[in-house]
């Protein structure tokens, strides 16, 4: 959905995504948040939105979670409408802003999102996720 040129874009002023009225936001989630693993539950009261792919990220595999920070690739991931109150637990979960910094990108398919994103030190060791789809480990 194309902005009126007048409106600040939300990216660079911090403002929650505007697909949906103010009081739902979309989250991009790309790891334990994603349905069947272990902080899926996180998400409780959030409507899935579908699944999406953001470009502009370089997704990391540091064992138990996966971190994206900004680079040339792809993840593959989940949107949610999350109301304020969730997005706050979502934060808390995240250790936003210490962890994880929390931004508006835009999702391959024009929608903007929440993405919480790592910083290229945390990842500087880890390997990248292939195919930009992170999957636990399964024995």
């Amino acid at each position: 959905m194309a902005q009126p040129a007048d409106h600040a874009d939300p990216a660079a002023t911090g403002e929650p995504p505007e697909t949906l009225p103010q009081e739902r936001q979309l989250v991009f989630v790309y790891g334990t948040l994603k349905r069947g693993e272990k902080n899926h539950d996180w998400l409780e009261g959030a409507s899935w939105q579908g699944e999406a792919e953001l470009s502009g990220v370089l997704l990391h595999d540091l064992g138990p979670f996966p971190m994206a920070v900004i680079g040339e690739g792809t993840a593959i991931g989940e949107v949610y409408a999350v109301e304020e109150r969730g997005l706050a637990r979502l934060d808390e979960l995240e250790g936003y802003p210490r962890l994880y910094d929390r931004q508006v990108l835009s999702l391959s398919d024009g929608r903007q999102a929440w993405v919480y994103l790592g910083r290229p030190r945390q990842v500087r060791h880890a390997p990248l996720v292939a195919g930009g789809s992170w999957h636990p480990t399964k024995t």
